[in-house]
């Protein structure tokens, strides 16, 4: 056991220097040419293609395989790249085994579907590293569109747009663009600053001004953006955390779990980051786990999942769960926060009372409690949306959006994670985006 382990307290530097680069290197390491031609012959070419239909984005999978199987990679990067420009990211971060390869028919005969997600990073891996742009800017409409966040839904909405001929601008809070991609997803789905390689090809394109450090709220209004701009896009993704609404839940040592992450992704020395000796994640989503697993890979010795309901009503994907559980976290199921105990101000336990569903099925605290000793919590219990919606319509806490994303003003739509009928997840994001930039193209067009 490296000595670091052995200390209390939220420290840095637990583990030996070397320790820290395996541990965060490329979870899934890319398919060789090899590997990739092998893996695409398994495919049956269906003609109804489920996989294609269980894609949020509807790429032609059937024909981006085939296309790597008669070895034209750039070819299967093309038809990919038709319908979600940030194919790149999409193929290291989607829930494949949720979507695609759920419903791979090779999945239902043999248990093992076709590794659509792997061939996907492989073709798409292939036009990036060469710089080979399949899309060109449309001829100039003299149309200006400004988006808010430069994450999936922006970027591909930017995207959609220049094809179309109009100029983007695009606003982002965040020192650096890329949203979530950049910030809040795990190290070790996302290595070698892929996110910010992902920024650059995409933008390749021309026509498209990204402008970081300016807040919607902060530095411009809606109503700003509405009168220069002949349309407006939102989509900056929910920047509030939801309150635990637990007893000494301000405690030092209590953080959001989406703050560790993106503070994880920018680090130039993963050594220098602190993380407690017993780490209790609360939470049952990707973002738990992402935090779970790289609490863990800092040095933690004991990090334990926290959440409120069953196994099988978790957000995280069973791939997720199983990868949290071989990492060594232990996850435990109804349970929920009550108070946490703290020792001169800082967390030294977590005070939980035992869920369960009642007859009318509603969740319900049973009366007893049990208590977990840490020195660190994170919280990953949903986000919120950071604004009022600046006069733009909710609903449930979200932009409320029509079927094209437009939202109840005039010239404004918007789409991921901050408005209605999405799903959380990036390739969601990326098909709303793709969509509005239609809708706003229909509409500057005059139709």
């Amino acid at each position: 056991m490296v000595q670091g382990l052995l200390k209390d307290g939220i420290v840095a530097g637990r583990l030996a220097p070397e320790q820290y680069a395996e541990n965060f290197s490329d979870l899934h390491p890319p398919l060789t040419h090899h590997e990739a031609i092998v893996e695409a012959d398994r495919c049956y070419f269906c003609y109804d293609a489920p996989c294609m239909t269980a894609c949020p984005t509807s790429i032609d999978i059937p024909l981006f395989i085939r296309e790597i199987v008669t070895d034209n990679p750039l070819g299967a990067a093309e038809t990919i790249f038709e319908q979600n420009i940030l194919g790149g990211m999409c193929a290291r971060v989607c829930p494949t085994e949720q979507l695609c390869e759920e419903a791979c028919v090779r999945e239902a005969a043999e248990g093992k579907p076709v590794k659509i997600g792997q061939l996907q990073r492989y073709a798409t891996d292939v036009a990036m590293q060469k710089d080979v742009q399949f899309f060109e800017r449309g001829a100039e409409t003299g149309k200006q569109v400004a988006i808010v966040g430069a994450g999936p839904a922006g970027l591909a909405c930017a995207h959609r747009l220049s094809m179309h001929g109009h100029t983007v601008t695009v606003f982002d809070a965040r020192p650096k663009a890329g949203g979530l991609n950049e910030y809040g997803i795990a190290s070790y789905k996302s290595t070698d600053d892929f996110a910010q390689a992902e920024v650059d090809y995409v933008t390749a394109i021309g026509g498209i001004d990204i402008q970081t450090g300016k807040a919607l709220g902060k530095d411009f209004s809606l109503a700003d953006l509405t009168e220069k701009y002949d349309a407006v896009f939102l989509g900056m993704g929910l920047g509030g955390v939801n309150a635990l609404r637990a007893e000494g839940e301000n405690a030092v040592g209590v953080d959001d779990a989406i703050n560790f992450i993106a503070d994880l992704r920018q680090a130039s020395d993963l050594s220098s980051l602190p993380i407690g000796r017993r780490v209790v994640v609360i939470g049952g989503g990707m973002t738990a786990v992402d935090a779970a697993v790289q609490s863990k890979l800092l040095g933690a010795e004991q990090v334990t999942m926290v959440y409120r309901r069953g196994k099988a009503q978790m957000n995280a994907s069973e791939f997720e769960q199983d990868l949290a559980a071989a990492k060594g976290v232990t996850i435990r199921h109804w349970l929920a926060p009550k108070r946490v105990l703290t020792t001169d101000g800082r967390v030294s336990g977590l005070e939980l009372s035992y869920m369960a569903l009642d007859e009318a099925g509603a969740l319900k605290a049973t009366g007893e409690t049990t208590t977990i000793a840490c020195d660190q919590i994170f919280k990953a219990i949903g986000q919120t949306l950071s604004s009022d919606g600046d006069g733009v319509e909710l609903a449930g806490g979200k932009i409320a959006v029509d079927a094209e994303g437009r939202t109840s003003l005039a010239k404004v739509w918007a789409g991921g994670d901050c408005a209605t009928g999405g799903d959380d997840l990036t390739v969601t994001a990326v098909a709303e985006g793709r969509d509005a930039a239609e809708s706003i193209n229909r509409f500057l067009s005059g139709h």
